[in-house]
Formats: structure tokens, sequence, C-alpha cells
């Protein structure tokens, strides 16, 4: 075997170390005597063959491996350099490979057995030529099947970067390392795993293309899930361990058990309310927890922090008791109410009907908000549920404690309109108190379909208290009560029967509204709408109108159009019918006269009165 890769030639071309058989000064006198048989004339380039060198020659022949070119065999390491490694394969000459071939295996070391290809028993210099890699190459595909099917892992070279990952020599095929499959983590920096042997499962293979895809991540989960399955079963319910914080998110603590992840719900942090986790626990930091509950099958393990800390009811002032005034700070605001914490985890709910004596308030955020500091009353205390009530307006005084003194029935007062009802209007005379002017107290003449229509929230508006109910806590209010009833006057104006003016403002199947002088509107029912043209009367059109109706209490003028001709036809038809009948009745009463005057009269007359006679009879009978 040759220790020293870069020999001399002739030396490496037959295998032989002649320095092996170093002679000493005597021997080396005696063999001075020049050889009788040998041919000096021969040229420097040939020796002689004796038959003794031809038998010696077949003799070394048979001690050599039969090797044939192309052929992919086993050899054994016997040297290594910074540049070559020199393989033995049972030749008469070893074998020179390019350390380059091995960059996969940083462990290799003399006495390695490796796999190589016999490019060339001897090569243009003499030597055995052998490859490395292209032996890899040819067995490469059926061990990463094998591999791939067994699941083993193997060594693979990081070589190079491509776009999305990395390329792996793996048996000297290049494979494709996902940058998703380097770590369980997400890498940022690719380049700190180049020229590094690193260990890979082969999790794809697409046999067309002859592409694969290794993993190095598959190893970690692995190593990570048996780690979990063994800490998972040695955990109890109520065990206290010390982990690191991994990760904060908005709704709790991943904490590292070693191995395995728990989560302290946000909840879980402090008895008090903890709005941003941060505050509670830093990143990286160690800290002790408590199991709460773990789920073997799902590797879920829930940890708590503010179980290892006494609960802050427990330490709350024990002569607290209902009706004590606390202060606090409002942690919580929900529609019907907000938290205030009086102590570090001891919270009190002040109802929203609590917050102040008005009654206008319909949820809590129109009177608190987070952050602000308050006073209020304990009106109600469990110790043992740990729940407490607390008030705020009881710390001022009820405004309906006298109201019958300052709101007393026939006053007049000014409101603000709070809301708008398809029945009325509620105004809030100062806070906490409040009434109701009903709809149909809004005006005395117009009528209001909806309170929209007379005013709008936020406007000032005059009231006369009409009612005081202290026991319910509400007031009766008026508007329309502040003037006096004009309908005492309307009704001396639109007597039944009178003529009034008036313009159609609106109209539908009923009929149309009409407005009338003074303010005051009347109704015209349809079949009293028709003119004497034969039409009926449309909107924003001016006419006469006769009042056949009139309600004082009711409110209500029924007018009509068609009374007004109708009435009057049937007035010309009376009288030209009445003197009709005057006619006749003279007429008649000339025939008798004549009657009478033609028993009396001579015989000349007789002529005369006859022909007036049937004259008469004849204007009588024409009639």
């Amino acid at each position: 075997m040759f220790n020293n890769p870069r020999k001399p030639k002739a030396e490496a071309a037959c295998g032989y170390n002649f320095h092996h058989h170093k002679m000493s000064e005597n021997e080396n006198k005696r063999n001075l005597v020049p050889d009788p048989d040998f041919d000096w004339i021969s040229d420097s380039k040939k020796v002689a063959k004796t038959a003794e060198r031809e038998r010696l020659e077949e003799i070394y022949g048979k001690t050599m491996s039969q090797i044939g070119n192309h052929e992919v065999i086993e050899g054994v390491v016997v040297a290594k350099t910074e540049r070559d490694v020199v393989v033995n394969i049972g030749f008469k000459s070893d074998g020179i490979i390019s350390v380059n071939e091995f960059r996969y295996n940083n462990d290799l070391k003399v006495g390695d057995k490796v796999e190589v290809y016999v490019e060339n028993q001897e090569g243009s210099n003499g030597q055995l030529v052998l490859s490395h890699k292209k032996a890899r190459l040819l067995k490469a595909w059926d061990r990463v099947n094998e591999a791939y099917e067994t699941q083993e892992i193997v060594n693979g070279f990081v070589k190079s970067r491509t776009k999305g990952g990395l390329i792996v020599d793996v048996f000297g095929i290049d494979a494709f390392l996902p940058g998703s499959q380097i770590d369980v983590k997400p890498i940022l920096d690719y380049d700190k795993f180049l020229n590094n042997v690193m260990e890979f499962k082969v999790v794809k293979i697409n046999q067309e293309y002859k592409n694969v895809v290794v993993s190095h991540k598959a190893l970690i989960e692995a190593e990570l899930e048996q780690q979990k399955l063994e800490i998972m079963s040695k955990l109890e319910k109520g065990q206290v361990l010390e982990g690191t914080v991994k990760n904060i998110t908005a709704y709790g603590v991943f904490i590292d058990l070693g191995g395995v992840d728990g989560l302290i719900h946000i909840t879980d942090l402090s008895w008090g309310r903890v709005n941003d986790p941060r505050e509670v626990v830093e990143l990286n930091k160690q800290i002790k927890v408590v199991i709460l509950d773990f789920d073997e099958g799902k590797k879920r393990i829930a940890l708590g922090l503010k179980q290892l800390m006494p609960h802050p009811w427990d330490a709350l002032d024990p002569d607290l008791k209902e009706g004590d005034v606390v202060k606090g700070k409002v942690v919580v605001v929900n529609d019907y109410g907000a938290f205030v914490e009086i102590a570090p985890g001891v919270e009190g709910l002040v109802h929203v009907s609590e917050m102040s004596w008005s009654q206008h308030l319909s949820k809590a955020q129109d009177f608190l908000k987070v952050g602000d500091e308050v006073e209020a009353k304990v009106l109600t205390l469990d110790r043992e549920a740990r729940k407490m009530s607390l008030g705020m307006k009881q710390l001022v005084p009820d405004p309906w404690a006298n109201i019958s003194e300052r709101y007393a029935k026939g006053s007049k007062h000014e409101a603000t309109v709070r809301n708008l009802t398809t029945f009325g209007i509620f105004v809030e005379l100062e806070e906490g108190i409040e009434g109701l002017i009903h709809i149909s107290d809004l005006s005395w003449s117009k009528k209001i379909k909806h309170p929209a229509e007379f005013t709008k929230v936020g406007e000032k508006i005059d009231v006369i208290v009409l009612d005081v109910d202290e026991e319910n806590r509400r007031l009766s209010l008026g508007h329309k009560q502040l003037e006096e009833n004009p309908w005492d006057v309307f009704e001396t104006i639109f007597t039944v029967g009178s003529i009034q003016e008036g313009t159609i403002v609106s109209a539908n199947d009923k009929g149309a509204v009409v407005a009338l002088p003074y303010g005051v509107e009347g109704f015209c029912p349809t079949r009293h709408l028709k003119k004497e043209d034969g039409t009926n009367a449309k909107v924003d059109e001016k006419l006469s109108f006769k009042v056949i109706e009139f309600g004082k209490e009711a409110k209500k003028i029924i007018l009509s159009i068609s009374r007004i001709w109708e009435e009057a036809k049937e007035n010309t038809e009376r009288n030209e019918k009445a003197e009709s009948e005057k006619a006749a009745k003279n007429t008649k009463r000339a025939i008798k006269q004549v009657n009478d005057t033609i028993e009396r009269a001579t015989l000349g007359d007789l002529d005369v009165l006859a022909q007036l006679k049937k004259d008469l009879e004849k204007e009588e009978n024409n009639k």
C-alpha cells in the first residue's frame, strides 16, 4: 500500500514499495559486481526478462483482484489529504479520488469502506482511475427509494441555494429541501446551512421526473413528539412546573415546558382584569405555572398562573359591608353596566339603572368609559359567591323626593326633548325627571300623525304638568294646554251650514284634508268632493265648502262641496215650482171670475166673455 498519494510514476505503476527493502552498506558493496548476463546495449527503457522474472510476475499477478473497467466495487480508504483520498480495492495499485467527492461525509477517515466506480485500470499516468461520485450515482436512485420506503434517516450535503429552499446532495442525487422543511421554526437566513452535512428524511419522490424532496424538520418533529409523549405521561393536574415564556398572543401565553407547550389563557394570568398579557409576563422569561388540565390525545395542556397566588377576595377588608362607599376604576363597560375594580382582582357591577337617576340612559357607554375613577355605594355583597353590586346614583339626592312640590299640577316648565315615539314625546325637565307629552296634547288645532312633524330630539319645549304619579315616577305633561282651547271660538265660527273658504292640502280614497281659516283643518269625504261640473276637486284647489258637521270634543269639522250646489239647485227648482203653482192658482181664480160675470152679463157681452174664457182655458192647458 502507498502512504503517499503523490509517489513517483514508475513506483506507482508497479505498486511495489522499493524503499521497503532498504539495503545495508555492505550489501550495496557486494551488489556492485556487474551481472555478466545483463544486456548493456539494450534501450534504457527496456528491461531484460529472464525466466525467473516472468515466474515472479505471474505469481504477483495472481495475488491481485480480478476487476474490470466500469464496475462498482468496495474499497478501503488507506490515506487522506486535504486534496485527495487514496482507496485500495485489492488491485496492483491504489486509486486516488478527489476529496470533493466526499464533501457529504466530513467524518471520512482511514479504514472506512467506500464504494468506487472503476473508470480505467490504468490511466495515462499508469494510475488506477476510480470515482466515488459515479459509484454513488449508479446506486443512488435505488438507495433513495429504499430510504423513502423504510423512512431511513440519511445524511446529505447542503451544496447550494435555490428558489424557496436548498439543494442537498443525497447519495449523489440533488434533492430539494424546502425552506419550510428546514426547521420547526421559520428560517430567515438560508446561507448558514450551506456546506454543512445534515440528517434528513426522504419525504417525497417523483419517479417520472426523478425529483426528490427531503426534510430536516420531520426529524425534529419526531424527536419533539417523543419528548411530548414522555412529558405528557408524567403530567398531573395541580402539578407545579417551571417553563419559559415562548410566545405571547392577545388571548394568552404559550409556555415551553421542556419539549411540550402549554397555554395560559389570559383569564388565568391574574385575578384582576388583564387587557394585554405583556402586562403580566415577559418573553423568554422563566415562570412557575400550575397544570389545570391536559388532553393526552390532542397534546393540549391548560396552565394557570393566578392559581399560584391567593385569591384577592380572601384578602378583602372584612369590615366592608353593604351601604359603605368605595372608590375604584372602571375596567369593563357593557351595555347593561360597568365593572369597577375596587381592589386588585375584586370587582363590583354598577348596573346601568344604578348609574344615574336619569331615565333616558339606555346603555352604560352613555355614562362611563374604561379608566374612569368613580365612587359608588355597596348595594349587595356576597363573599362566598365573590359578587358585589354597586350604585352611583345613591350618592346624590333623589330628584323624586319632593316632586309634588317642585312640579305641581298646572305648573309650567321648560323641558328638553329626549325621545320621539308614535304616541308622544319623552322630555327631561332635569336629570332624573322625565315626562311624557301625549301626541293628542301637542296641538289644539293641528292633527299630528307623528311627533317628528312637531319637534325633534334636543329641542327645548314648554310644557305644563297635567298629572304626577310619584309611585311609578311618571309625569304626564301637555303642550297645547299652555294656550286656551280655540275650539271654543271655532264653535262660533264654523257653525253647521256655514260656507267657508278652504284649500285642499291632501287627499286619499276616503276624502280630502282641507285647510280652513285660523289654522284649523277640516275633512271633506269623497262623496262630497264632486263639483257642479261633475268632476272631483283636487289638491291645491281653493273652493267654498259647507260645514255639515262640527265636533268640539272630537275636534273635527266635516265639509262638503257638493252640498252647496246641490242645495242651490234644489232651492231654484223649489222656487220655480212655487211660482208655477201661484200662476196656475191665479188663472183658476180668473176663470172663476169670468164664469161669474157671464152669468150676470147681457146677451151682447156673451160673445166677448166667451172668447176670453177660451183664451184663459187655453193658457191654463198650455201650462
